[in-house]
Order: C-alpha cells, then structure tokens, then sequence
C-alpha cells in the first residue's frame, strides 16, 4: 500500500489593495503573497474508495476543499482511484492563512502522485483556479505578486524573514469583508516594485484592515498589540490573523511571554521554495532510487 504525508503551508498577505470591482461582483486587486514553513499535513493512502478525516470533525465534511479537489481531478481525468486522505489542521479556518486553499493545493499535488496522473504544474494551476483564486499560488509553490482576482501570479524573491502570526481567536468570512459597502475599492493601481524589502512593504497597506476592525474588534485589538509590541502590525487577507515582523527568530520568545492568553500565535519563516515542492521533490526521489 502507497502512503506519505505533505505539507499545506500557510501563507500571508504582506499588502492587499482593492482596486476595483468586476460587474460580476468580483473583486480586482493587488498582494503579496509570502509562504510560510509552518501548516497542516496531509496524508495520502491509496484505497478503493474515496474518503477524508480530520483532526477536526467539523471539517470532514463533504464539502471540504480536499475532497472537492480530488473530485475534481477525477472528473477532469477520467481516473476512478480511490485514496484515504487525512488532514492534520494546525492553521485556523477563516484566519487569512489560505489554510483550505492550501490544502486544495496539496491535495491536488498528492493525488497527481498518487494515482499516477502526472498533469503537472501548469494544468494542476488551471484545476486549482477552479477551486478558488488563491489555490494557484500554492499550486504552484513561489513568493509571488498577485493582480487580477488574485489569479494573475509573477514569481518573485523575497529576503528571508520571520515573522510573530497572532490568531485572536475569531473566524472572519471573506464575503462578509468583500461585501461591505464601506470597503476601499479604488486604491491606484502599483507597478511591481524593483526592491521588496520592509521599507517598501511599510509604505503598503492591507485595505481590508478597516472593515475587519469595525466588524470584529479582536482584530483590532490584535492589531494595536503587535504595533506596540513589536514596532509593526499587518492583517493579513480579509483577517483574522494579524502578524508582525521580526528581527530573527529569537526575539519573538519575548513576544510570547507577553501574548495576552486568550489569543494563540506561531512563529514562522518565509520560504522562496513552498515546503509542499520540497517534499514533492524528496518524495519523486525516494521513489526514483526505490525503482533503480
């Protein structure tokens, strides 16, 4: 029996502008996209029948992006495989950590594996786009500046940071923040700047920030926290998780002795290379040198 375990990084929006809205309700914008080497774990067994647990029930449910994801594949190859997929959840829903997009993603990965399918990148991003804007740039596993509906993705290099993720303990829906009338919807439009450095990314914003502190002031007050902190504060996508920026990993221990304790938070490192491609790549070898 085939099985392995890849992960489903995280990801963070250093800025989101609003810059418009499509006639079919469809926001245009622009981001950042920056993954991290910390999420959840997928594991993938070959089976007759396809089925899917989680650590937390109340995501196993037929709805569930996984499952959408592999049937989906199924549909779009004419493979009739089964698999047993198990989902170990460490990011929140509804955090802004693209954690069901990401595990649509690796879904799609594992899968293309298991069963043989061997699409590659390319259609594997087509297939995600179907599932939601944001499974592409996991798909296809790069730092990346995001235009359009967050679908039109150019790989880009970002030094190496870490960074203090608070999760305040709320879920938020995208379409609640998308749908207020009070969002920015017309910030100007940027060019893709030559530097993506702190300084650079201070001079951005996240237009969602606003709504999410009317709605949910949690969000606020995580926000008002991390500045006074650690000097910087950002929301990443539509909330509700809010991170900062640190010097190294070490200076976040000070950070979490003073996290007030009805919020969690985790400490990660962005990636150039999604951790989901790395042991992509170490899976294909090990069984490459297990066929020689």
């Amino acid at each position: 029996m085939t099985r392995f375990s890849l992960p489903a990084p995280a990801k963070l929006n250093l800025f989101l502008h609003i810059t418009g809205r499509r006639p079919n309700g469809f926001h245009e914008l622009q981001t950042l996209f920056a993954l991290l080497d910390h999420g959840d774990t997928l594991t993938f067994e070959s089976a007759e029948r396809l089925s899917l647990r989680c650590d937390d029930p109340a995501l196993a449910d037929d709805d569930n992006l996984v499952l959408r994801a592999a049937r989906l594949l199924r549909q779009q190859t004419g493979c009739a495989a089964g698999a047993r997929l198990t989902l170990t959840k460490r990011l929140p829903a509804g955090g802004g950590l693209g954690g069901g997009s990401s595990d649509a993603a690796t879904a799609l990965w594992g899968l293309d594996q298991l069963w043989g399918l061997n699409l590659g990148e390319q259609r594997l991003a087509e297939l995600g786009l179907m599932l939601g804007a944001d499974v592409p740039v996991f798909v296809r596993g790069r730092n990346a500046w995001a235009e359009g509906v967050g679908d039109r993705l150019t790989p880009v290099s970002l030094p190496q940071q870490w960074f203090l993720v608070v999760e305040p303990g709320i879920s938020v829906s995208t379409a609640r923040i998308f749908n207020d009338r009070q969002l920015t919807r017309h910030t100007p439009t940027i060019k893709l700047p030559a530097s993506l450095g702190a300084a650079t990314l201070e001079t951005l914003h996240n237009d969602c920030e606003a709504v999410a502190r009317h709605h949910f002031p949690a969000i606020g007050e995580a926000l008002d926290w991390l500045q006074r902190e650690a000097g910087n504060a950002r929301m990443t996508g539509t909330g509700a998780c809010c991170f900062a920026r640190l010097t190294g990993e070490q200076s976040a221990q000070p950070l979490l002795q003073r996290l007030p304790q009805h919020w969690t938070a985790f400490v990660a490192r962005s990636t150039q290379i999604s951790p989901l491609h790395e042991a992509l790549a170490t899976l294909r070898a090990t069984q490459n040198s297990g066929q020689t």
